[in-house]
């Protein structure tokens, strides 16, 4: 069953830009504001997730077949321009524990979804109808609060298999050495880092301890980006001060302007319809379910069996690295669409017997060391600019044939890198 996003639009009126400072701290204070409130900085940064993730999104197999516009919703290229004093309204009538103070570093982030990141938030809209429930119900079991469900757009525009330049992954980024100490499996077939659930219960866990830390929300959330050593360093040269503000230009750069990206997030979630933004609604899918299973099988039996697109499978299970679910080693999780999932469960055994040794055993042999399959004719070596879209354009494949030939969980390219491209 598709679910619609249906936030209520409100205020309109004409906007004033604050004008960017020094970012030296004892230029700080330019009005008899507290400092949440005037702090300055001109220079912002764009989030990592957010770089170039629309480009990412575009490709994935869900976006690809199964988005559609809301057709109640009106949109527009022009965003409105309104007065500082309606984000601040704005903001203050969100329903939140986390405190979300509004000052010219949040309204330029706000800017930034609002205008260059347009059609980015648009798809995310989509997007968060699948993932929001996932990770409100789960933060709602830790008692946390429900605003924190938005901390995975700036960490990965809420793409399951994004993956950062320093190998952080998933929907909420997590580098190697932090999702195994949180209890994720993370081996050479299968990554709990891109599965939606797991990846945010450890989410949840970890910013529970954060918090226990801190006392503090801004702070427990600029400890989730830079870790508490760093916190502790930025408090330290503040002369002891425990507020985010406070330790503002004390913390890492990329991470000064992360808990205004947050609080940005948070504002045009809520208030996208007064930017004259728009759901890019989708189906992700109309109904699923998981079974466990305790036996190896292959996306490609479960795919010819049941008449579901191997694609389909891999959007639904992105933990699963090369398209095997390895349930011989204990049990494992398979998402499958509910129509087929009874289907499944009924026939267990022949699907997994179904051409067993030619996937099974091929797959394991075929895989090399970077994940390359051998025996493809044509390979592209990647140039500055290429993208995974483009590269497939011109080709005449796709985006998802290209990475699963290239053993690839991201679309993150490197210049002279070679890809198998047919």
């Amino acid at each position: 069953m598709r679910i619609l996003l249906v936030l209520s639009c409100l205020f309109l009126s004409t906007c004033l830009y604050a004008r960017p400072v020094s970012t030296a701290p004892d230029s700080l204070l330019t009005s008899d504001l507290p400092l949440k409130e005037s702090i300055m900085d001109s220079t912002i940064l764009i989030p990592d997730g957010l770089e170039s993730a629309l480009d990412s999104l575009l490709s994935d197999w869900f976006m690809q077949h199964h988005v559609y516009m809301d057709s109640l919703c009106v949109s527009d290229v022009v965003n409105p321009e309104f007065h500082d004093s309606i984000y601040v309204q704005r903001l203050a009538s969100l329903p939140n524990v986390i405190e979300m103070p509004y000052n010219q570093i949040v309204r330029s982030y706000i800017n930034m979804y609002a205008q260059r990141k347009r059609t980015l938030v648009e798809y995310m809209l989509g997007l968060g109808s699948y993932y929001f429930p996932i990770f409100e119900e789960i933060l709602d079991r830790y008692e946390l609060p429900m605003e924190l469900k938005y901390l995975p757009i700036i960490e990965s525009a809420l793409k399951p298999t994004a993956r950062s330049r320093m190998g952080a992954t998933g929907l909420w980024q997590f580098m190697l050495p932090t999702g195994k100490a949180l209890g994720l499996e993370i081996t050479s077939l299968k990554d709990d880092r891109c599965d939606p659930i797991r990846a945010t219960e450890a989410a949840a866990r970890y910013l529970k301890q954060l918090y226990g830390i801190y006392e503090d929300w801004n702070l427990a959330i600029a400890a989730y980006n830079c870790g508490p050593g760093n916190v502790n360093k930025a408090i330290r040269r503040a002369g002891g001060k425990r507020d985010y503000w406070e330790i503002y230009f004390f913390l890492p750069r990329e991470t000064r302007g992360y808990v205004p990206a947050f609080i940005a997030a948070n504002y045009i979630m809520n208030y996208y319809c007064d930017h004259n933004l728009c759901p890019v609604l989708t189906g992700i899918p109309a109904a699923s379910d998981t079974v466990r299973i305790n036996k190896m099988v292959h996306f490609q039996q479960i795919a010819e069996n049941l008449n579901v697109p191997i694609d389909e499978l891999r959007a639904l299970n992105p933990q699963y690295r090369r398209d095997i679910v390895p349930g011989n080693t204990g049990d494992q999780i398979l998402r499958l669409p509910v129509p087929q999932l009874y289907t499944f469960i009924e026939h267990q055994d022949s699907i997994a017997s179904y051409k067993s040794g030619e996937l099974l055993v091929n797959a394991r042999r075929e895989i090399g060391p970077a994940g390359v399959t051998p025996g493809s004719g044509v390979v592209h070596k990647v140039r500055s600019g290429d993208t995974l879209s483009q590269i497939a354009r011109k080709y005449h494949t796709s985006v998802a044939n290209i990475k699963r030939l290239n053993g690839l969980r991201s679309d993150n390219l490197r210049i002279g890198q070679q890809l198998i491209v047919g």
